[in-house]
């Protein structure tokens, strides 16, 4: 006799199914646009899609997997763990150029920009801490 909490459990996931779904669609379309737009980053947000493709539809996330274009970044993050040299560069210049628009040209209280401060730092350490060469040591370029 199946539990009758899994019974329950289904009926309130579905439509977080949904909602991941929706949210996977949105991160995949804020990536394209990085795709084309200096300073959106793509990858990260290709990450978010694949989190939420994975807990909504395994046919989008296989189809994330082998996209032509988006594709190879993700499988070296999920193969190897491994950032490219490219894409680090690209992410601390973008954490820079924020960083710097945010402090002298925008009126935001001191307060929020030591706290995007710290997130950035944070963000720009695990990026940092991560390798660019996947153990063999074969060259991962974008």
């Amino acid at each position: 006799m199946p539990c009758q909490f899994s019974a329950i459990r289904s009926i309130l996931l579905a439509p977080m199914k949904s909602v991941y779904f929706l949210l996977g669609w949105s991160f995949f379309g804020l990536g394209a646009v990085g795709a084309v737009v200096p300073g959106l980053p793509t990858t990260p947000f290709m990450l978010l899609a694949l989190w939420a493709f994975s807990k909504s539809s395994k046919r989008f996330h296989d189809w994330l997997y082998t996209h032509r274009l988006f594709g190879p970044p993700l499988n070296q993050w999920r193969d190897h763990r491994v950032i490219p040299v490219k894409a680090k560069l690209l992410a601390l210049i973008t954490m820079i150029a924020s960083f710097t628009y945010l402090a002298f040209f925008t009126g935001v209280s001191t307060p929020v920009k030591v706290i995007v401060a710290l997130f950035m730092l944070s963000g720009a350490v695990f990026i940092l801490s991560q390798s660019s060469r996947a153990a063999g040591g074969e060259s991962n370029t974008l």
